[in-house]
């Protein structure tokens, strides 16, 4: 028995197919900037196959993975190296999570408690007494800017203002909002709103959401993220069973969790629903392919637009979704950024001991947006959004923001009815 479950773990990351042709690491934005980085063959498939025989050969040098997945993207045979460095982290690893991993991975709590009483946590969180202590006693570092709380949750606000609405529309799709439209940025949540009832559409939320887990699994506390991947998973299935036709979100790092890392890394069987769980710009894309929802936009409507391929984005291929939405819009001045890895990871860059290495990693994009000096860049991760604006100082919009702010609302209601 124990055999086969050797076998079965090697195989379900491919790595046996590994030609150890090193273009994993010449792809890999921590080897660019850390020479003590062993880099994605040797931390991923070529130390596995010592791991397998021996948990001794397990190094924490892999915590600095970025879990970007650029690897895996480049790697011409398809292996996993990506989920072979996490899931060594996730069975060998005897660090225990200390009390800052657990407050940047718990979103939901730490959410609840700052949205009531945002303004106070905003200001607090700028004072330079405030972000002296975390650097010191927390090790955050100091140069981080923190994402602002929002007063009311977008929760609250559907639940008070849209829920109801969304009885008059025949078709519907379920919102997996996630921590960041939640609790910092509920206009994001509203912005999807609008654009699906324009479609024709209407918008239910899961039941009992929790956080995607995304921040668990990154800082040790896998087994919650599983306890949390299981609620979503029943979540989604009742929401396809009420015949939704999709779970849409705005968020690319929440959508490949839920379709990808659940079962590789937290062992969730999700196949009978991922093919549901997209993107909100995909879904959108794909019905006005198909001649299925057609949208309107104000003629007097003019943006500097610069895109921001997010890694996850990369790895699901779904770049070409969120960047053909935004050049259906007429008075968008469309330009492609090379794609390049922001630094920031998720919970990663807010780290002392990874502060300098996130930057140096984004180094490249930054000056590369300051160069084309757009009126703001478009991405589809709340994380790269919060590390390119306080590195640039240029606004970053989620493409489903852009086309809430370009939309003909009534237009696009009588082109839908």
């Amino acid at each position: 028995m124990a055999e086969e479950t050797q076998i079965k773990s090697i195989s379900r990351h491919n790595l046996e197919q590994c030609l150890k042709c090193s273009i994993c690491t010449v792809y890999c934005p921590v080897s660019a900037v850390e020479p003590t980085y062993p880099g994605p063959k040797q931390s991923g498939p070529d130390q596995e196959r010592y791991r397998l025989k021996d948990a001794k050969f397990f190094s924490e040098s892999l915590k600095m993975c970025l879990n970007c997945k650029r690897c895996e993207v480049a790697c011409p045979e398809g292996v996993r190296i990506g989920d072979l460095i996490q899931a060594a982290r996730i069975d060998y690893s005897t660090h225990t999570p200390g009390l800052r991993d657990r407050m940047l991975a718990n979103t939901d709590f730490m959410g609840t408690l700052a949205n009531k009483v945002a303004p106070l946590v905003n200001f607090s969180l700028g004072l330079k007494p405030a972000k002296a202590v975390l650097h010191t006693v927390m090790k955050i570092d100091k140069h981080r800017t923190f994402p602002a709380y929002s007063a009311q949750k977008f929760e609250t606000w559907f639940n008070k203002h849209a829920r109801e609405k969304q009885r008059e529309y025949k078709r519907f799709v379920s919102f997996f909002h996630g921590c960041y439209v939640n609790y910092n940025y509920p206009q994001l949540g509203k912005d999807l709103v609008k654009i699906m009832n324009a479609c024709g559409y209407g918008v239910h939320l899961l039941e009992k959401e929790k956080c995607c887990g995304v921040a668990l699994i990154a800082n040790g506390l896998s087994g919650q993220a599983r306890r949390q991947g299981l609620n979503n998973m029943k979540a989604i299935r009742k929401s396809i069973t009420a015949n939704d036709e999709a779970v849409v979100t705005t968020s690319s790092t929440c959508t490949f969790t839920m379709r990808d890392e659940y079962k590789e890394l937290l062992n969730i069987e999700n196949s009978d629903v991922r093919s549901h769980i997209t993107l909100a710009t995909r879904f959108l894309y794909r019905l006005i392919d198909e001649g299925k929802v057609k949208l309107a936009f104000r003629p007097d409507y003019h943006l500097k637009v610069a895109y921001h391929s997010a890694c996850h984005m990369e790895r699901m291929g779904w770049v070409v979704y969120s960047t053909e939405l935004l050049k259906l819009i007429p008075g968008i001045d469309f330009m492609m950024l090379e794609s390049q890895c922001c630094g920031i990871a998720g919970t990663y860059g807010f780290k002392r001991e990874n502060y300098e290495r996130a930057q140096q990693i984004g180094e490249g994009l930054f000056r590369q947006i300051k160069e084309v000096a757009p009126d703001c860049v478009a991405t589809d991760c709340e994380t790269c959004k919060w590390q390119i604006e306080m590195s640039t100082g240029v606004p970053v919009m989620n493409p489903i923001s852009i086309l809430a702010d370009a939309l003909d609302v009534e237009q696009t209601r009588k082109l839908n009815s």
